[in-house]
């Protein structure tokens, strides 16, 4: 019988490739049919190990959700962007390579996450998902989480629905 560590740890600089391989694999799985091809992959390459590495190194909260030796996903997050949605903190992303998912590791990454921003004083929080993603929407109201706001985003040509999930504290 062999025992696999699972543990939600802060990105350290030499993850970057490790995270940028969870950001692609997660990507094209939740996106693919949703955003266009050439716009999805250009999100995408803009994402590559320096872009991780970068922002691990000015301090970005990143919280990695790793299986073994193996990075199975991520959550970045910290304060609220939207200044029309009265919410402390935000989980910018928050993605599990395709093999991950549906194992009760994104709720705890989640789970995770919403601490760490607790622990800053960020006791409110919002999530952004596209609409058209239902994992994503199902995911968030399944955790609790509320529909307060919508918006869109272009991709390319594409303009798709996104809507904002809020918890309280």
């Amino acid at each position: 019988m062999s025992t696999v560590l699972i543990e939600i740890r802060r990105a350290k600089l030499a993850d970057a490739e490790d995270v940028a391989q969870a950001h692609d694999e997660a990507w094209r799985t939740a996106y693919q049919g949703i955003i266009p091809g050439t716009e999805l992959d250009k999100l995408i390459s803009r994402r590559g190990p320096d872009w991780w590495h970068s922002a691990i190194r000015k301090g970005s909260r990143i919280a990695l959700m790793q299986f073994g030796d193996t990075v199975a996903g991520y959550a970045n997050y910290g304060r609220n962007r939207a200044r029309s949605l009265y919410y402390d903190g935000e989980i910018y992303e928050l993605y599990l390579k395709p093999e991950f998912q549906g194992l009760g590791f994104g709720r705890r990454l989640f789970t995770a996450a919403r601490r760490d921003l607790a622990q800053s004083g960020l006791k409110s929080l919002v999530i952004w998902a596209l609409s058209d993603n239902d994992p994503a929407v199902e995911f968030y109201r399944a955790l609790g989480g509320r529909a307060v706001a919508r918006s869109s985003e272009r991709f390319g040509t594409k303009v798709l629905d996104k809507v904002a999930f809020a918890w309280q504290s």
